[in-house]
């Protein structure tokens, strides 16, 4: 039986990521001052325009165009459009309910070091060591045929043709190589396209083999668990794969906005569901089990989530 897998990567320099990592530099800037902030932004930007939305509840007082601007430059239009979180969410927030309802997808696989999903492990590490040397906007993808590398895709910005297909030749064996396939191009970035944060959520995550509950993760706070059960449910994976000598275990975890404990916590163990047992599943608990009071989000927001040196694994 044929098994064909594919996953791309993008680097931090691709007009979404920018997007994602301005969305966390601010929830960063307003945790660091008030840590029960409450803060849900969303940045998309392109051609000299920023625009950040959302809404933040916070002690802290952040001057987020000048933030915008030492990140990107001067020459960005920033226009705000923040308010005042719900009343109707904080109240649930406040009595120590999650912030929102949502599905949370964690997996886990024994086929990486980092129980990741090969086929990304290939594009995420592909990707990284071109931008080590081309530090600009870039993508890579990696096809893997029966665990073999079959197609590799590169387009960098700045780097000629010859040199970017010289590089990743010596970074990785494949049967094809398409390196730049329209051609090379010079202008990238939020000079060339427009930006979003929340869109790479694939990427986010652990590419499009695996389902994903569908939230995004930058610029929200521990209390939205998009976020924070998301990282729960990747910690659950990790564990459950090492105590158990699984080959690969999804995690799955639902909430109801102002509801502490989640409606469904349930764990694939090489296809065979049984319950989660032995965590505290509440927003709270997660945040001190995880101790995400201690993370810088921004580093969260380029590279992906999972597979790093972060606690939940």
């Amino acid at each position: 039986m044929t098994t064909i897998k594919t996953c791309e990567f993008v680097s931090p320099k691709h007009p979404d990521k920018l997007c994602d990592y301005i969305a966390d530099v601010l929830l960063d800037s307003y945790m660091a001052v008030d840590p029960k902030s409450r803060v849900a932004i969303e940045i998309m930007g392109g051609h000299n325009n920023i625009s950040v939305s959302g809404e933040v509840t916070s002690k802290a007082k952040v001057n987020v165009e000048n933030i915008i601007k030492s990140i990107l430059g001067e020459k960005y239009n920033v226009k705000i459009y923040l308010s005042l979180q719900s009343p109707s969410i904080s109240r649930g927030v406040d009595s120590g309910g999650a912030g929102d309802q949502g599905i949370m997808i964690g997996y886990a696989a024994g086929e990486t070091k980092n129980f990741m999903p090969l086929e990304y492990e290939l594009a995420r590490n592909l990707c990284g060591k071109i931008y080590k040397q081309f530090p600009f906007d870039g993508k890579t993808q990696v096809t893997v045929e029966n665990g073999k590398i079959k197609t590799v895709v590169a387009s960098f910005q700045k780097i000629s043709s010859a040199e970017l297909e010289k590089l990743v030749r010596e970074l990785i064996k494949a049967e094809e190589y398409l390196i730049n396939p329209t051609g090379e191009w010079e202008m990238g970035g939020l000079d060339a396209d427009s930006g979003l944060s929340g869109r790479k959520i694939v990427i986010d995550n652990y590419g499009p083999e695996i389902g994903i509950g569908g939230g995004s993760f930058s610029g929200k706070d521990w209390t939205k668990v998009d976020r924070s059960g998301a990282y729960m449910a990747r910690r659950i994976a990790v564990d459950l794969l090492k105590k158990r000598g699984a080959k690969s275990v999804k995690t799955k975890l639902a909430y109801a906005i102002g509801k502490k404990e989640p409606v469904m916590a349930v764990a694939e163990l090489d296809g065979k569901e049984e319950k989660i047992k032995g965590y505290d599943l509440s927003p709270k608990g997660i945040y001190e089990f995880l101790n995400l009071g201690e993370i810088k989000f921004r580093k969260t927001a380029s590279w992906g989530h999972f597979g790093r040196e972060f606690p939940w694994g």
